[in-house]
């Protein structure tokens, strides 16, 4: 069994402050960071994903540019890449062995699979590369890229737990159904206290 730590969207854009805010954003990455810190030799693989859109045009439709934004397929223009909106939040450290995914180039890009490392290799050919099994998903949102990474990675065959105490969503009530969606799907859902155990 080899586990990953698997980290979704901890970006500016995403947190406090940013064009898309999730509550919690900030704090997500400051305990992110504390358990990498704490458990140091927990995971022999960690992943981060970072939106990374297309500065011009609409990204396929996933930027409102025509209209106002739904909030369900489009949305306000945010992690343009190399922008400071699509960075790392700056309480989020990283091990230097941390594996960069950068997804939405010029597509919606809810899933880390549908992102790629700086060679261009798919995030699901990563996984089975490193022999990855296992599966601990964090960041942000629970009711978007969290749920879209967990249910890929599930159809994936990996083993998914989602730590309830990392992750942040846009909203309560469908932060709480994207949860229930995941766990009917196969995921477990946990604290991060799990990971002393590891």
């Amino acid at each position: 069994m080899t586990r990953a730590l698997v980290i979704i969207d901890v970006q500016n854009d995403f947190t406090e402050g940013g064009a898309l805010a999730v509550n919690g954003g900030a704090a997500v990455a400051g305990a992110i960071s504390a358990l990498l810190a704490a458990h140091p030799l927990s995971y022999e693989h960690i992943f981060a994903s970072r939106d990374w859109h297309d500065a011009e045009g609409g990204n396929n439709g996933h930027f409102a540019t025509d209209a106002e934004p739904d909030f369900v397929d489009t949305w306000p223009v945010h992690c343009v890449a190399d922008t400071f909106g699509a960075e790392y939040h700056p309480a989020l450290v990283l091990p230097k062995s941390t594996v960069h995914i950068l997804k939405g180039q010029g597509q919606p890009g809810y899933s880390i699979f549908d992102g790629i490392d700086d060679s261009g290799t798919k995030f699901g050919e990563l996984l089975i590369a490193a022999g990855v099994t296992d599966v601990d998903l964090v960041g942000l949102a629970t009711d978007y890229c969290v749920r879209a990474s967990g249910l890929d990675a599930l159809e994936h065959g990996q083993h998914v737990r989602v730590f309830t105490d990392l992750v942040a969503g846009v909203a309560a009530e469908s932060s709480e159904t994207a949860l229930a969606e995941l766990a009917h799907a196969g995921a477990v859902l946990a604290t991060s206290e799990l990971v002393e155990q590891a």
